[in-house]
């Protein structure tokens, strides 16, 4: 239903993993490979560094493979798996990139080199396969014990050094595997990636939104139960997460379930929106436009649970709230519009009503033929006097 979809891009702040260069790391995590300075390969990767022609620089790599003896194959795929990258050829990355990983499996920039080329190709099966290797291969480098010969305190600054160099990184893997499940148009396939992703990286800044977006998911595919469970789980670890308070305001006055749960985060929701900032990345105009649609939602929601409990004077004021707020986008409007006309109807406010439902009738929505039948039935309309 398109009120669904809505909910997964209102109902969150504007999730968008937009990201520029793949950022370098200075330590690195997986075997160090020393190149002799002067040797041959030392020379045949200048050479590789400095072609610019495609065709001269894929002779040059396959020359440095035909040479490269022992870990120095691991400098070899690596090459061709940035060579082909650049080529778009990501079929023959991942060929290289899975050679790589059987001589070096803790190569965490090989793992980076996965994600993106899986990310770019679109492929997001093998985005998962490979951002779990990322994931993997940071664990148990935190998890390595002190090497012999090394003092624990040394190792320990050695380790935290690493991880910090590689942050950027791997907060760009974050991203991608991030951006890659959420744009996808399975919705079903959609909520499971996401909650796999969070599985995966707990500790992102973005697995709170690829659980909110997850239980919005759910609830688009009609899986309550499921969705249930996610939202509240999340609002246990964030009481405070919008998006939550939102969709679940939203779903208990629809169902007209739980109401005093729904009013409570109907009102929460207000607090917080009229209290929040605009978050980094958004513009004035698209922070104005979500918080609005974001404060209709919940006015709206809130009118709802108003008319369920016969508050009905309340449920106008609410709904009346709402409406501007909504406009923008069809469906909600027509929604609150149409229990707008219920709550004027159950004050006896005939012309009211039949404004209201006029309204609900005037745009392209599932609320459209309810309105336009419910008109039928009012006093004072030309069905209603035949009839």
């Amino acid at each position: 239903m398109r009120r669904d979809k809505l909910l997964v891009r209102a109902l969150l702040l504007l999730v968008c993993a937009t990201c520029a260069a793949l950022p370098s790391s200075a330590q690195q995590i997986g075997k160090f490979v020393p190149i002799p300075a002067g040797s041959d390969a030392d020379h045949l990767l200048t050479q590789i560094n400095a072609a610019a022609d495609p065709a001269q620089k894929l002779a040059l790599i396959d020359k440095f493979a035909a040479i490269a003896q022992g870990d120095m194959a691991i400098v070899a795929d690596d090459a061709y798996v940035n060579y082909y990258i650049g080529a778009k050829n990501y079929d023959k990355a991942f060929e290289y990139g899975d050679k790589l990983f059987a001589l070096d499996p803790d190569s965490f920039s090989n793992a980076v080199n996965m994600v993106r080329a899986a990310r770019e190709k679109g492929d997001v099966d093998k985005l998962f396969v490979y951002g779990e290797k990322a994931a993997q291969i940071l664990q148990r480098y935190k998890e390595q014990p002190t090497p012999a010969g090394m003092k624990p305190d040394d190792w320990e600054k050695q380790k935290e050094q690493a991880l910090q160099d590689t942050h950027d990184s791997a907060t760009y893997v974050e991203q991608l595997v991030f951006d890659g499940a959420y744009r996808t148009t399975d919705v079903a396939k959609r909520a499971a990636l996401l909650l796999r992703f969070a599985q995966l990286f707990p500790n992102s800044q973005y697995a709170g939104q690829a659980i909110g977006v997850a239980a919005a998911s759910y609830r688009q595919t009609q899986n309550t139960a499921k969705m249930l469970e996610v939202a509240n789980g999340l609002l246990a670890k964030d009481p405070n997460n919008l998006g939550m308070l939102l969709l679940l305001a939203d779903y208990y006055s629809e169902k007209g379930e739980q109401l005093d749960k729904a009013e409570a985060y109907a009102k929460k929701s207000i607090s917080l929106l009229d209290a929040a900032r605009k978050p980094e990345g958004v513009t004035d105009e698209q922070w104005k436009q979500q918080s609005a649609l974001q404060k209709g939602l919940a006015l709206s929601a809130l009118g709802q649970v108003n008319i369920q409990k016969k508050n009905n004077a309340d449920a106008v004021d609410n709904l009346k709230s709402a409406a501007p707020l909504l406009k923008p986008d069809e469906v909600s409007y027509a929604r609150n519009q149409y229990r707008l006309g219920f709550a004027f109807l159950n004050l006896k406010r005939i012309p009211e009503a039949k404004a209201a439902f006029t309204d609900a009738a005037s745009v392209s929505s599932p609320y459209k033929a309810l309105a336009q039948d419910k008109l039928k039935t009012l006093p004072g309309t030309a069905a209603a006097k035949k009839s």
